[in-house]
């Protein structure tokens, strides 16, 4: 029943504004995800008086390569009061925000069956362009104003608490990479009694090392002081395995919905594993990979690509899972007990250095063979400094994966509310 839906076009108007006195600096661009970004373009001998001005409240759209893309870019301008964007982009407003909100249009075009819809549209050109009677043509359901604003608080709850947990997961980050450094770049990590005992001083015992007078040791290969106890090694000599997988026979068509995850190098991120795309494998395939089944714990190296060195650790709820050829398992030895160090020490700017020195340079993109892993040369500290690194990082990232955790289920909720929405005006026609 759709006596509820109504045209876009008959709730929306162009606005041409253009930055004639030059007032208005924010240039922004727009992205397929729906969402205005730092623009990247080259301005340099543009005339910015020709660029469409946009306040808040506002959309921007692009209209092009739609059925290429699969997706409207389209967006709200929310984060600033105006902005100019190219003059290639459309840009509309609400004629009566007591009839449509613009939070309800916007939340209606995020959904993954509008952009579905508009592929259908879109037929101009080579590219799948949508023409602009076509977008203002498309339809959606317009509930009263009262549903409107408790559908828009609903979600915005949901948005809320998505962006407090990405923000309080940063800072969880940034404390275990600040207090890494502290320890492992500066040496100030806190003296263990044994440590304050050889130099006589036990009452310096939780002191930081370095500045307090800990013993010191010239490091020829790194060219500097390191920690009496503390060695240069290989990772082949502290791990237990290193490898990757393969794709399973039939590619991207074998996946499944459910089953035993298939981690990929788009869910490998700098501290983080991404739970969006995560692709399951069968039984049957999985076998086939036994030889890179993931174990709690694991450290997972993206080896090839544009994120090639990316590396994140394991979350415990993705499991079983097994890698494809993409990305390599790092996995220290059991007695080592050191994984929040070693994702530190994998994710800090001088080994991200060191691992893209090593990348072997091909046509199309760069790769980390099993022998770089190998060979990759590692500092690593006597056990107290990497324990009790461990028992602090670690229950930071796992605070951190349970915050993520929590993050996907909200996302989940999230994409159930905007799939809910043509149902809900359904029911309150007929009511």
């Amino acid at each position: 029943m759709r006596s509820s839906y109504k045209r876009i076009g008959d709730y929306i108007q162009l606005v041409d504004e253009r930055n004639r006195d030059l007032s208005v600096e924010t240039l922004l661009g727009l992205s397929i995800d729906k969402i205005f970004i730092s623009s990247v373009a080259n301005t340099v001998g543009s005339n910015m008086a020709n660029y469409k001005v946009i306040r808040k409240g506002q959309f921007a759209c692009s209209l092009m390569q739609v059925r290429r893309d699969k997706k409207i870019p389209v967006a709200m301008l929310n984060d600033f009061e105006e902005a100019i964007i190219s003059q290639a982009y459309p840009v509309f407003e609400i004629k009566n925000t007591d009839k449509l909100l613009p939070e309800y249009l916007m939340m209606w075009m995020s959904r993954s069956e509008f952009d579905r819809e508009a592929c259908f549209y879109a037929v101009g050109g080579v590219r799948g362009s949508l023409e602009w009677e076509d977008f203002c043509n498309m339809q959606l359901p317009v509930p009263s104003i009262e549903k409107q604003r408790e559908i828009v608080r609903e979600y915005h709850t949901i948005v809320d608490r998505i962006k407090l947990n990405e923000q309080l997961n940063q800072k969880l980050e940034e404390t275990a990479q600040a207090i890494y450094k502290q320890w492992f770049v500066d040496f100030e990590f806190p003296m263990s009694k044994e440590h304050a005992a050889k130099i006589g001083k036990p009452e310096l015992e939780g002191k930081p090392y370095k500045s307090s007078g800990g013993k010191m040791v010239w490091n020829d290969e790194l060219d500097q002081e390191i920690p009496e106890g503390w060695i240069i090694t290989q990772l082949s000599d502290i791990c237990s395995k290193i490898g990757s997988g393969a794709t399973p026979k039939g590619g991207k068509a074998s996946y499944r919905k459910s089953g035993i995850s298939l981690i990929r190098s788009l869910n490998v991120h700098d501290y983080n594993f991404l739970f969006k795309d995560l692709a399951f494998i069968g039984a049957t395939q999985a076998s086939k990979l036994a030889n890179v089944e993931i174990e709690q714990n694991d450290v997972l190296l993206n080896i090839t690509g544009v994120s090639v060195a990316r590396c994140c650790r394991v979350p415990e709820n993705v499991l079983p899972a097994r890698v494809n050829q993409h990305v390599s398992i790092v996995r220290l030895e059991p007695k080592m007990n050191s994984t929040a160090y070693l994702l530190c020490n994998l994710c800090s700017e001088n080994s991200k250095a060191q691992l893209l020195g090593t990348s072997h340079a091909g046509s199309t993109r760069q790769a980390i063979t099993k022998a770089d892993i190998e060979s990759f040369r590692i500092l690593w500290p006597d056990s107290f400094a990497r324990i009790f690194f461990d028992d602090l990082a670690g229950s930071l990232f796992t605070f951190k994966e349970s915050i993520s955790l929590q993050t996907e289920k909200l996302i989940d909720l999230q994409r159930l509310l905007l799939m809910r929405l043509a149902v809900g005006s359904q029911t309150e026609a007929i009511a």
